[in-house]
């Protein structure tokens, strides 16, 4: 009995010990389950979008190996958590005080919102927090601090902290970097700060603190770095930073401090960066600064000094940032700067300096130099004279607003890596010099405000790199050079206020990224370049007080300019003169095929010396007889020819010579014909025998044949020569539909450029687009559907903007398709051939001719019937038509039948392919592979 209850006792001891072993292990080691449990609680609290911290998972036994942790090879705790620049958002939750032996916790450049946690600091063995770059806000608790134990280095750095800076943060006498810079702290700072002797590097930078540097700061004895710049501070520097002896940075800038620089300052033998800009200090630049013998950026800008420049600066041999710009400085430059040869930047702007440029300026391989707003009068020809290459390296020249005169040096291409150069606002005379154009760099030219004469010269197109060029305010004459096109990343051209003439340059429309163009007070003439509206960054364009003349352009910036920017010219007109233009602005010319340039003579004054020649009666009615039967000879055969060629004058019509002119006279002559052309242009007569020749001939349709020719300007026109004469109406009629279709003006439309009218012909000028047809682009070239995608979208939005505004002129196209919509060079669709077929009386037996047969499948259904009102909803259709084209890429059939077999079946068979219907059509969330799938 005993044995057996011996046994049974032991068995439930074996059990109980399996049972609980688990549970023993767990509680002899329970700091790596806190890790893991902290670490994971911490999680919880953050959303991680690029799944840096996937790997982290609560069924490990240890998280050393999670991302971004760190752990100590003897204990296999968790000493270090560096997650910086993961996209981390949320709040940092309580997790993080599970981790007891946690050194360094860095969670910078993160999106983390939400207040500090007054705990974290209570981890005695953290000695680094670093917090920067982050949405946190609120106050920092006061006792945050008080438990901050080997605390080394605190960064809350750019994040939304404010209120006043925890007086709890002196009791961390081991800190030795503190960086609270770019918050909202204010108020002053607590004094125990400054007895933290074992700071290094101190940045209060971008907040709103106030108050005065105590005397303390002498206890800093370990302080490297100290940036109190854009705050509040007031009162002087005190005597006791001198005692700082390892300072290496100071930046007091952007504060109220004022009086003199404490002489001990010149102890500070080890400082580099010194930035007191933008302060209220006074007096003299002290003459010690030259014993800051380390010193590589000295900035004392935008203060109150006064005086001569120390000599002394000279000592500065390893300075490269002088800038004593915005003070009172008078005197000149002393030549012992000479010896600063690492000088990059010298900036003496907004002073009262005077005297003369010293010329070792441009050879002491200086990058910048401003001496913008002195009183500087001589030395700039000077230094052009010499050469070097230390020229090159000068990229930012200022010498504008000082009392400069002569001429421009013509050496100043010397400098050829200038990208600014402005020397506005002298007494500069003469003309620009060529030399610009070697200015390949340039990127900003100011002569304004000068007294310059001459032309702009040519040369200016060789400055390629310009993006800013003002030239106001001075006495240039001339035109405006047409290489200025060269410049092609010009953003602002103002030539304001000068006495420059001719018109403005068809050069200037090319220059796609102007916005900001001034031509006002000059004596320009001439229309406008209705290129111009291509120029869609424009925001303003002022030709005011000039002598322009016709019509603004139309669209683009042009449909809003401000009527203060066209005022002084009265020959111009449009909406924004408030001034409607004539249909036709000059007389119309008036053609005559049968005239010749050569035929001078009119009537001709009888010579006095002649012998008058005395006929008998009966030679005069022998003379009367032969000319009445002659006359009637003429006169049947006359008629004759009439019936048998009536095709063929319209040939004979345009059998001119390149030599023909055209007369500028009306004439009742049945053979005569009349040419208008509603820009005034009277060079059209140049190329008319290209109508006849075939090598010209861009292509053929419904309505005529369409010749390229080039007039005597050099601009090529596209000539459309109607094939329906005997369908075409009255001259009355056809003039007045003519007049409307040239008013229509549009970037995405052919403009109507001219008409020339007989009663057996009638020619329709155009401009002439380069680019070729749509339907060319997309079904002749080699492999075809060359067009990309976005080229797509904006031929059918370009299409689709310019059949907009016909029909809000109450114009149909009726012609619409894709041999009709061109392409010019920038790749802009122009939709031609509209409104044709209001020239023509009977409509509905023209258009089911033969004679437009390439129309069917964009046709609507309407015109299969007579009565039924054609109206713009045809247009639409055509148009659907063409975009089922452009985005398939397939041409459309021959009929109406097979467009809509080809419509339906190609749309259901992508249909199906795309799997389209296991997409959501709600959300759209189907998978990145089926998205994928679904391209047409």
């Amino acid at each position: 009995m005993g044995a057996m209850l011996k046994m049974k006792a032991s068995v439930f001891s074996l059990l109980t010990f399996l049972v609980l072993a688990p549970a023993l292990t767990r509680s002899l080691n329970p700091s790596l389950n806190d890790d893991v449990l902290g670490l994971i609680v911490f999680k919880a609290d953050i959303q991680d979008p690029n799944g840096k911290l996937s790997s982290w998972s609560e069924d490990d036994d240890t998280p050393c190996n999670w991302f971004g942790v760190k752990c100590s090879p003897r204990s296999n705790r968790v000493i270090e958590l560096t997650l910086n620049g993961l996209s981390l958002t949320g709040r940092i939750g309580r997790g993080l005080l599970q981790l007891q032996f946690l050194r360094k916790l860095s969670l910078s450049s993160n999106n983390l919102t939400g207040s500090i946690s007054p705990n974290l600091a209570k981890l005695q063995n953290l000695r680094v927090i670093d917090l920067s770059g982050n949405s946190l806000s609120g106050s920092i608790p006061d006792e945050f601090f008080k438990q901050c134990g080997s605390l080394r280095v605190i960064s809350l750095a750019k994040n939304r902290f404010s209120g006043k800076i925890p007086s709890s943060l002196s009791l961390c006498s081991t800190l030795a970097t503190i960086n609270l810079s770019s918050n909202r702290f204010s108020s002053p700072l607590p004094l125990g700060i400054w007895g933290l002797s074992a700071l290094r590097t101190l940045d209060l930078s971008d907040n709103l603190l106030e108050g005065e540097i105590p005397k303390g700061v002498e206890s800093l004895k370990n302080l490297r770095v100290i940036n109190l710049s854009k705050n509040m501070f007031s009162g002087s520097i005190p005597d006791g930073i001198g005692s700082c002896s390892l300072l290496r940075t100071i930046d007091f800038s952007e504060n109220s401090f004022s009086g003199n620089l404490p002489e001990t300052m010149q102890k500070l033998s080890l400082c580099n960066f010194m930035n007191l800009r933008k302060n209220l200090f006074s007096g003299e630049v002290p003459k010690w600064i030259g014993e800051l013998e380390s010193l590589e950026t000295l900035d004392l800008s935008g203060n109150k000094f006064s005086g001569a420049v120390p000599i002394s600066i000279g000592n500065l041999q390893r300075l490269k940032v002088l800038n004593f710009s915005a003070n009172r400085l008078t005197g000149s430059l002393p030549d012992s700067m000479a010896n600063c040869m690492n000088l990059v930047a010298l900036d003496f702007s907004q002073n009262s300096m005077n005297g003369d440029l010293p010329q070792w300026i441009f050879s002491s391989g200086l990058n910048k130099v401003s001496f913008a707003e002195n009183k500087i009068r001589e030395g700039m020809n000077g230094p052009f004279a010499s050469s070097g290459s230390s020229f090159e390296s000068l990229q930012f020249l200022d010498l504008s607003h000082n009392e400069f005169s002569g001429e421009t040096p013509a050496t100043i291409g010397a400098l050829s890596g200038l990208q600014l150069l402005n020397l506005s606002r002298n007494s500069l005379v003469g003309p620009i010099p060529v030399a610009i154009g070697d200015l390949k760099a340039l990127n900003v030219l100011d002569l304004s405000e000068n007294w310059l004469n001459g032309s702009i010269p040519p040369e200016i197109g060789g400055a390629y790199s310009l993006k800013e060029l003002r030239l106001e305010r001075n006495f240039l004459a001339g035109k405006i050079p047409t290489s200025i096109e060269n410049c092609s990343s010009l953003v602002s051209l103002i030539l304001s206020k000068n006495n420059l003439t001719g018109p403005i340059p068809i050069a200037i429309a090319k220059l796609t990224n102007l916005q900001n163009v001034d031509l006002s007070f000059n004596s320009l003439t001439g229309g406008l370049p209705k290129q111009l509206v291509n120029l869609v960054h424009l925001s303003s364009f002022n030709i005011s007080h000039n002598h322009l003349q016709g019509e603004l352009p139309a669209g683009g910036f042009f449909n809003t300019i401000s009527p203060s920017s066209v005022l002084g010219n009265p020959s111009l007109c449009g909406s924004a003169v408030n001034k409607s233009c004539p249909a036709v602005l000059p007389k119309p010319i008036v053609l005559n095929p049968n005239s010749s340039s050569d035929s001078t003579t009119s009537s001709v004054a009888p010579n006095p010396r002649h012998k008058r020649i005395i006929l008998s009666i009966s030679a005069i009615i022998a003379i009367g007889a032969a000319a009445v039967i002659v006359i009637g000879v003429i006169a049947i055969t006359v008629l004759n020819l009439r019936v048998r060629s009536s095709t063929s004058r319209s040939a004979a019509a345009l059998t001119l010579s390149a030599g023909d002119d055209f007369s500028r006279s009306p004439t009742t002559d049945a053979n005569s014909g009349k040419l208008v052309m509603f820009s005034g242009d009277p060079d059209f007569s140049t190329g008319t025998h290209a109508l006849l020749n075939k090598d010209c001939e861009l292509g053929r349709g419904g309505f005529g044949a369409v010749y390229r020719t080039v007039l005597r300007d050099g601009r090529p026109v596209a000539i459309k020569k109607l094939t329906v004469s005997s369908l075409v109406k009255s001259q009355e009629d056809f003039e007045r539909e003519v007049k409307k279709l040239g008013k229509v003006r549009h970037p995405n439309l052919v403009t109507l450029e001219g008409y020339y009218w007989t009663q057996s012909l009638q020619l329709l000028i155009y401009e002439f687009v380069s680019g070729g047809s749509l339907h060319k682009h997309l079904h002749e070239g080699s492999g075809g559907n060359f067009l990309s995608w976005n080229e797509r979208f904006n031929v059918i939005q370009g299409t689709a903007k310019s059949l907009a505004h016909l029909h809000q002129s109450n114009i149909i196209h009726y012609n619409i398709k894709s041999s009709n919509v061109l392409i010019d060079g920038s790749g802009e669709p122009k939709v031609g051939d509209y409104g044709l077929a209001r020239l023509l009386p009977m409509l509905d037996r023209y258009v089911l001719s033969s004679k437009i047969q390439s129309a069917l499948g964009y046709m609507a259904p309407e015109f299969a019937c007579r009565t039924v009102k054609i109206t713009d909803k045809c247009d639409v259709y055509g148009f659907g038509v063409l975009v089922l084209e452009v985005v398939t890429g397939k041409r459309p059939l021959s009929t109406w039948k097979m467009m809509w077999w080809f419509s339906v079946t190609w749309l259901e068979e992508h249909w199906k392919k795309a799997e389209w219907r296991n997409v959501s059509m709600r959300s759209c969330k189907g998978s990145s592979r089926q998205r994928r799938r679904f391209q047409l």
